[in-house]
């Protein structure tokens, strides 16, 4: 039987959880509340204004019950407002308010060194290999 530290998968989400976990203790020790998460729905919300909850969902791997719960939070903590849509009243309008947006600028500053810490000492052949292995993983899984 194939041990879990040799089976590829298992390494890619240990490598994806550790960074998360990583990322979210340096957006602590800066003095932000935001999560990884939440910083994801902000940022896909101001690259995609117009974006359905449920296009959001599926563009962040988040199920509708999750994207509601955190939209729900950023709506409280003011990062993001919600208005009903004036053509489908059961769909809503999420923008992100200027705090969210002032936010967002500041932790990508977090996130970017958070990213370099990460692939210190890996060459930019290496990242780009990487990127093309996943891209392939997930082709042949799409199909």
């Amino acid at each position: 039987m194939e041990k879990l530290e040799n089976i590829i998968f298992y390494s890619m989400d240990r490598a994806i959880r550790t960074y998360r976990q990583y990322a979210q203790q340096q957006l602590k020790k800066h003095g932000f509340s935001i999560t990884i998460d939440q910083w994801l729905v902000i940022k896909c919300l101001i690259e995609n204004p117009d974006i359905s909850q449920s296009e959001l969902s599926e563009r962040v791997f988040k199920d509708n019950a999750s994207i509601t719960r955190i939209i729900g939070l950023l709506v409280k903590a003011k990062y993001v407002s919600r208005r009903v849509s004036k053509t489908d009243r059961r769909r809503s309008r999420l923008t992100v308010t200027d705090l969210g947006v002032s936010t967002i600028d500041s932790v990508d500053k977090i996130v970017i060194l958070n990213r370099d810490h990460a692939l210190k000492g890996i060459a930019k052949t290496e990242i780009e290999a990487a990127r093309n292995v996943l891209h392939l993983i997930t082709q042949n899984c799409a199909k």
